[in-house]
């Protein structure tokens, strides 16, 4: 080989939500920990759909490592309470797609049937305004929630 060697290395890109988690990008967040940051999508399906998301830079959900994986579903089930509790709904839904942005997360969607879940219908477009008063409900009702326990 005569004292050459080749080196492999992968041109890594931050996605969207690792920008979000760095501060990069503004967001309207709900929760955080040390692992897991919930915010509002800005094209929710509808009103109170929350993106939870790892803060460690995983492509698949299952991917993930078992205690983050379980960690993730303890850490949105207050975030799903609130939501029930913040909109008109029957249940808070959940979802996992994965295919438009290359880092796990799961959407946590207030829903009154199962096409409530429908990825292929149009999103809504909030305004700044709307955000704000979506993110202020839900987090106030997270506050009380925690604050019960």
């Amino acid at each position: 080989m005569n004292g050459f060697f080749v080196v492999h290395f992968k041109l890594f890109t931050m996605s969207i939500f690792t920008k979000i988690i760095s501060g990069e990008i503004p967001a309207y967040k709900i929760a955080e920990n040390d692992n897991f940051i919930a915010f509002l999508d800005i094209s929710p399906l509808v009103k109170g759909h929350v993106l939870v998301v790892p803060k460690t830079e995983i492509d698949k959900i299952f991917d993930l490592p078992d205690n983050l994986l379980s960690e993730m579903l303890v850490f949105a089930k207050p975030i799903a309470r609130a939501i029930e509790r913040s909109f008109n709904c029957r249940r808070c839904g959940i979802s996992v797609v994965g295919l438009e942005v290359p880092h796990a997360h799961m959407h946590l969607i207030p829903i009154n049937s199962a096409n409530d879940l429908n990825f292929t219908r149009s999103k809504l477009n909030p305004s700044k305004e709307e955000l704000e008063m979506v993110q202020n409900k839900l987090k106030n009702n997270l506050s009380d929630l925690l604050n019960q326990n």
